[in-house]
């Protein structure tokens, strides 16, 4: 029997290196997990925040609209105001409404009657 042949030189720096990467898997295993998870915290704050954000711009997407469509009712109401203020017949019956009387015309008043007048007539909301 012979003896076996001794590893050449380059062969034991290369078993040394070797050695010493299994010696570093563990520290590299760690750092590893750790980075998976803060990871995996950032990706469940980002969810959270995507989720806070979402219910944000809802709700306020939905009073947006509510003061927008509330605004356009303003703007209509405010236009056929102007166009019936240029109506002599609606302006006579506003002028009724508010106790007024034509010159050819007799006042009679009731015993029941209310002192401000407005039963028979429609508030207008003008903004």
């Amino acid at each position: 029997m012979t003896a076996p042949d001794p590893p050449p030189p380059n062969a034991t720096r290369g078993l040394r290196a070797q050695w010493r990467q299994v010696r570093r898997l563990p520290f590299t295993l760690m750092i590893t997990c750790l980075l998976a998870g803060l990871g995996i915290v950032q990706l469940t704050f980002q969810l959270g925040n995507l989720a806070y954000r979402t219910v944000t711009w809802t709700g306020e997407t939905r009073d947006s609209e509510a003061r927008i469509r509330a605004l356009e009712r303003d703007v209509r109401v405010l236009r056929e105001a102007a166009a019936a203020a240029q109506d002599p017949s609606y302006l006579e019956q506003l002028a009724r409404c508010q106790g007024f009387v034509g010159v050819e015309e007799e006042v009679i008043v009731a015993v029941g009657a209310p002192e401000t007048p407005g039963e028979n007539c429609a508030v207008r909301r003008l903004p």
